[in-house]
């Protein structure tokens, strides 16, 4: 059985950053955090508690249905746009808000072009492209 891959994932509040940028924000109010997550290669999406996105200044930008491994289904917030930034590489998304913890979902893993490295656990950049992500356009 596969044991649980968790990484360093540090989340950032997107508008805040765009605003320190153009001007607008003090840098030192910018809203990020940092945090193991696990990496959940069955979601699709990140996730991320509802206190974090509370701590991250977060809106709930609208409503997502979600289904649940046991087939249940429910509609779920998700988030303005967050940076993610792990293994060095960084992508703006949205999170879905529910659960206890951080999980780091496909999306994610596909645009940051990281791997799960099964055997030793861990999380990886694609061998293909270890020195910065591809995006595939097909």
């Amino acid at each position: 059985m596969m044991g649980a891959v968790r990484v360093k994932v540090k989340l950032t509040n997107a508008i805040d950053e765009e605003l320190i940028n153009r001007g607008f924000l003090a840098p030192s109010l910018l809203r990020e955090y940092e945090v193991d997550g696990l990496v959940d290669i069955g979601a699709v999406s990140l996730v991320i508690p509802a206190s974090m996105a509370e701590q991250l200044g977060l809106r709930i930008m609208g409503q997502r249905m979600a289904q649940y491994a046991n087939g249940s289904e429910e509609f779920i917030g998700f988030s303005g746009p967050l940076i993610v930034e792990c293994l060095g590489r960084k992508t703006i998304d949205e999170a879905l808000i529910v659960g206890n913890e951080v999980l780091v979902g496909q999306v994610i893993l596909e645009k940051l072009d990281l791997l799960v490295d099964c055997k030793n656990q861990r999380l990886i950049p694609n061998p293909e492209h270890p020195n910065y992500p591809v995006a595939m356009i097909k």
